[in-house]
């Protein structure tokens, strides 16, 4: 059987963001994989030790779109951690809050996208349309439809009235009868089941080797979840569950995605009825002090980690971050082969990658 290369991007209708892939195929086969990624590094940790705490607050936010709330939220705890803050408590709510409503935006977003790729484009138009409900919510709460803005060193920018708790909650209620429906659509359609079901399959232990985080590796079995194995912000408050699959195949991270939105409508819903009073920022701006710490939180791509180190200066010493995409895309060396060339799309979505949190 003859054997060829094919080349996917750096720019390719099937990617989202610019990455190369090289595969080998016998036929219709995938055989081999050489991903060659660092087409949109920008720079940014270089950046972030020219400038100082608080104008790494904007930095951090814009390293990608999809999970911007999550650096800064990240950078936030590190840098308090280091400086020995403890945020308001009903800041640790709003914060909860606004992760939860960007990570509902987020997974959305993959939802639609899955079934685009196979030619579905009536539930794409499905998915994306609640997506747009979340986006004018968080235009609606915090100003913005992307780039939130709300974490500050010592608490959160932004605070909810009572009418704009039951303003978020009417929303979210609003949206669990759809969700029902994509997800039988989801159960049922033999389209979108002959074109994820045994496709890209990753393995428990393969898992658990390329060490694969988020969604990816609970499709696979790992049930780590960073919200309930180490709780931060409110998350030790609330009842999180870590929502799992064992089948490591493509329809099995949509599926998990899609019972993520719901446990997630669920964890704002008790964070706002649960929301003590109280102030929702430190009153002053903080000295920095020299020291060094590690934060992490569960992106909606999985466990993002920050390291920071500081030395008594306006500007830190050194900011490092490992995202998640990072170990996931690896495994796609164990999804891809053996894969039929017609389904190399819907696998690479299937990991949700983000190039631009990856290449910072």
């Amino acid at each position: 059987m003859s054997s060829y290369t094919i080349p996917i991007g750096p720019v390719h209708v099937v990617l989202e963001e610019p990455i190369y892939f090289k595969l080998q195929v016998e036929g219709e086969t995938v055989v081999g994989l050489d991903i060659n990624a660092g087409h949109v590094h920008r720079g940014i940790e270089f950046l972030a030790m020219q400038r100082n705490f608080y104008q790494n607050l904007t930095l951090t936010e814009r390293v990608c779109s999809l999970c911007s709330n999550n650096h800064p939220f990240t950078y936030c705890m590190a840098v308090e951690q280091i400086a020995g803050i403890e945020i308001p408590v009903r800041a640790e709510y709003l914060r909860t809050i606004a992760d939860e409503i960007k990570r509902i935006s987020s997974h959305l977003f993959n939802i639609g996208l899955i079934p685009h790729i196979i030619g579905f484009d009536s539930l794409f138009m499905h998915a994306m349309e609640l997506r747009e409900t979340m986006q004018d919510l968080k235009e609606s709460i915090f100003g913005n439809r992307m780039n939130l803005s709300v974490n500050s060193i010592g608490g959160v920018r932004y605070d909810i009235s009572d009418e704009e708790g039951k303003y978020i909650l009417k929303t979210l209620d609003g949206l669990k009868k759809p969700l029902e429906e994509i997800t039988g659509i989801c159960k049922t359609n033999a389209s979108i089941r002959r074109r994820t079901e045994g496709i890209g399959i990753l393995p428990e232990d393969k898992a658990v080797l390329y060490g694969v985080v988020g969604p990816v590796a609970r499709a696979s079995g790992l049930g780590y979840d960073v919200r309930v194995d180490n709780p931060y912000a409110a998350y030790d408050k609330l009842k999180v569950n870590a929502v799992t699959r064992k089948n490591g195949d493509v329809y099995s991270r949509l599926m998990v995605r899609l019972e993520e939105v719901v446990e997630s409508i669920h964890i704002v819903e008790q964070c706002i009825k649960q929301m003590p009073g109280g102030p929702t920022c430190l009153d002053y701006m903080p000295d920095i002090p020299a020291g060094e710490a590690i934060a992490k939180s569960e992106a909606p791509r999985g466990e993002l980690i920050y390291y920071t180190s500081t030395n008594g200066t306006a500007i830190p010493e050194r900011i490092k971050w490992r995202v998640p995409t990072y170990p996931n895309w690896e495994a796609l060396n164990v999804m891809l082969p053996g894969s039929k060339i017609a389904d190399i799309p819907v696998v690479i979505g299937s990991i949700d990658p983000c190039i631009s949190c990856t290449e910072r």
